[in-house]
C-alpha cells in the first residue's frame, strides 16, 4: 500500500475514533505525523497548543492548526498524557432542525445514492463483518418518497438477496403497511447496518459507529417527512438514545425535519404477538398525522 492509501486510511481511522468521543492519543512513531499532518482533533484549535506541537496549515485554508510533533525521546520513557474525559453528547428530546443541504432532483438522488452505494460495498472497516457477508444490504426503494423505515441489520435471507426485510419479518412488515394504507412501494427501506452480523446478533456499538455515515448520508438524500423506526437498534442509531421503546413509543421525535416514530421490530413481534397491539397504536398514530384513520 503506497503513502496516499496509509494517509486515508489512517484519517478515516481518527475521524472514527473522534467521533466515539476519544480525542487523545499516545504520542505516533516517528514517520506518522507526516503522513497523517491534515488530521487534528476537533476539540483543539489554532490557540490549544501543547509543548512540542508544530503548527502547519491546511490546503485551502488560512488558519493554523496545531499537530503534535514526533518524539524527540523514546517513548518508554515518556510519562504518560492526561487524558481529559469525553464531552457529554446533549441530553433532551430531539428537535426539529434544517436539513444539511437544498433537496436534490430524482435523478440527483438516485445518482448519489448510487455513489453511496458503492462506498458501502467497498466498506471494511467491520472486519469480522466484511469477511463473512455474502453481499451488503444498502437499501431499497423510491428516490422521492415521504417515508423512510429503517431496520436492524440484514438477515440470512437479506444477506443472501441483498435487500431488507425479504425474510419473514418483511413479510410480517408487508402487512402492516398494507393495514396502514402504505404500499411498500412506496416506502425506502433500509438498515442501520448494512452487513449481516454473525449469527444474527445485535451490533455493537462500533459496527454502528462505522455504518453511521452511511445511513445518515442515505437520509440526507432522500429527506423523508416521516421516519419509522422498527426496533431498539435502529432508534438508538437514528436518535442517538439507550431509552427503551417502551419509554419513547406513542409520540413523535425528529430527525432534523423528519418526523421519527418508534416501534417494535417485526421479528419482536414474531416472538411475542401480545406487542403486536402496541405497534398497531403506533401506525395509527400516523394514520391520524397522514389524516387517512377512518373513524
Amino acid at each position: 500500500m503506497d503513502s496516499d492509501l496509509w494517509k486515508l486510511a489512517g484519517l478515516q481511522y481518527l475521524e472514527h475514533l473522534e467521533r466515539l468521543g476519544i480525542r487523545h492519543l499516545p504520542r505516533p512513531h516517528a514517520n506518522l505525523p507526516e503522513l497523517l499532518v491534515d488530521w487534528v482533533p476537533g476539540d483543539r484549535g489554532p490557540g490549544d497548543r501543547v509543548p512540542g506541537d508544530r503548527v502547519i496549515v491546511d490546503r485551502g485554508q488560512t488558519t493554523a492548526k496545531a499537530v503534535p510533533s514526533a518524539p524527540t525521546t523514546k517513548i518508554a520513557q515518556e510519562a504518560p498524557s492526561p487524558v481529559a474525559p469525553a464531552p457529554k453528547k446533549p441530553t433532551g428530546p430531539p428537535v426539529e432542525s434544517p436539513w444539511s443541504t437544498p433537496p436534490k432532483a430524482a435523478e440527483q438522488r438516485t445518482a448519489a445514492l448510487g455513489e453511496l452505494k458503492l462506498k458501502v460495498e467497498a466498506c471494511r472497516l467491520c472486519s469480522d463483518l466484511a469477511c463473512r457477508r455474502q453481499q451488503t444490504v444498502f437499501g431499497v426503494g423510491p428516490v422521492t418518497t415521504r417515508f423512510v423505515m429503517i431496520g436492524e441489520a440484514p438477515g440470512a435471507e437479506e444477506d443472501r438477496l441483498g435487500e431488507p426485510f425479504v425474510g419473514p419479518a418483511g413479510q410480517l412488515l408487508d402487512k402492516i403497511l398494507l393495514a396502514t394504507g402504505i404500499p411498500r412501494d412506496q416506502v425506502y427501506i433500509l438498515n442501520a447496518l448494512k452487513c449481516r452480523p454473525p449469527n444474527n446478533r445485535v451490533p455493537n456499538e462500533i459496527e454502528l459507529e462505522n455504518c453511521r455515515p452511511f445511513f445518515e448520508a442515505q437520509l440526507e438524500i432522500l429527506q423523508p417527512d416521516y421516519i419509522i423506526c422498527w426496533g431498539a437498534t435502529a432508534v438508538r442509531s437514528v436518535l442517538n438514545t439507550t431509552e427503551s421503546i417502551g419509554q419513547l413509543r406513542g409520540r413523535f421525535h425528529w430527525y432534523k425535519k423528519a418526523k421519527v416514530i418508534v416501534t417494535y421490530h417485526p421479528s419482536y413481534l414474531l416472538r411475542a404477538p401480545e406487542a403486536k397491539k402496541l405497534t398497531w397504536d403506533d401506525m395509527q398514530m400516523l394514520m391520524r398525522e397522514l389524516g387517512t384513520l377512518k373513524a
